[in-house]
């Protein structure tokens, strides 16, 4: 670990070629969301958002992904302001990050950990994990984002069906269904996901941030606001030193030096 990045009690963050890769680290609790954790993350956004950052990878510790919420710790309070305060501003956050985020399930990913998954530009995912959409289970509705994503990705009725059953889902059912870009084999997802997060590290970092921006904006958009949001974003995109070196690069028939600007 660089020198200069602090180290935390329940996550892990290294920076590597330009990739942030963020470790939840509670194995022993399957990573669940604690008060500590929700602290720990929000002090790492400064750094997920600097110039070294052009990647960020998200992954868990031990043999989940996440649990969700810990619910021996608070869980009888409101939960709506616990959602208020540490989960929607973490889903804002990676949603609005200006760089790519890919998360890695290695395991169990269930509750607001289902949704921090989703939430991910690309969701790679171990071939023994699953997704459990555990709220109905408990008396509560799907948050940290979900009833947002699991229709846009699913479909509707899929979507109904997975937050009223709570049934568990899958990587090979997850990759079917949509929710997810690609199942792993075990023992590759980490070689994988560091991978494409690597290859997408050294891109054109700033048009990729064009493109979340573009499609996340298309979710809620008629055609004609979606045709102003291309023209818009592409003449900015089209400004950028990042679009004159791949032109330039094609021109010359060599391969592009990004520097995501």
């Amino acid at each position: 670990m660089a020198a200069d990045i602090k180290e935390y009690k329940t996550i892990r963050l290294e920076i590597k070629n330009n990739v942030a890769t963020v470790t939840l680290n509670r194995p022993d609790k399957l990573n669940s969301f604690s008060e500590e954790m929700h602290q720990e993350l929000r002090d790492i956004m400064p750094v997920l958002s600097g110039d070294d950052v052009r990647c960020v990878l998200i992954t868990g510790e031990g043999r989940a992904f996440g649990a969700g919420a810990d619910l021996g710790e608070g869980g009888s309070g409101d939960a709506g302001e616990m959602l208020e305060k540490n989960y929607n501003p973490l889903i804002r956050f990676l949603r609005g990050l200006d760089k790519p985020v890919i998360s890695a399930v290695n395991g169990l990913a269930a509750g607001a950990s289902a949704s921090l998954a989703l939430a991910a530009d690309l969701c790679f995912a171990a071939r023994s994990s699953y997704f459990l959409q555990a709220f109905c289970h408990i008396g509560l509705i799907p948050d940290a984002g979900s009833t947002y994503f699991l229709p846009r990705l699913a479909g509707s009725g899929k979507a109904m069906g997975l937050a009223m059953l709570g049934d568990k889902v899958p990587a090979e059912e997850a990759e079917k269904l949509g929710l997810i870009w690609k199942v792993c084999e075990d023992d590759a997802l980490m070689t994988e996901a560091t991978e494409v997060a690597e290859r997408l590290a050294a891109g054109p970092t700033k048009g990729l941030a064009m493109i979340k921006q573009a499609l996340n904006a298309s979710l809620d958009n008629t055609l004609d606001q979606q045709l102003d949001v291309e023209r818009d974003l592409q003449s900015a995109a089209s400004k950028t030193a990042d679009f004159a070196e791949g032109v330039a690069a094609f021109q010359e028939k060599r391969k592009a030096n990004f520097q995501g600007k």
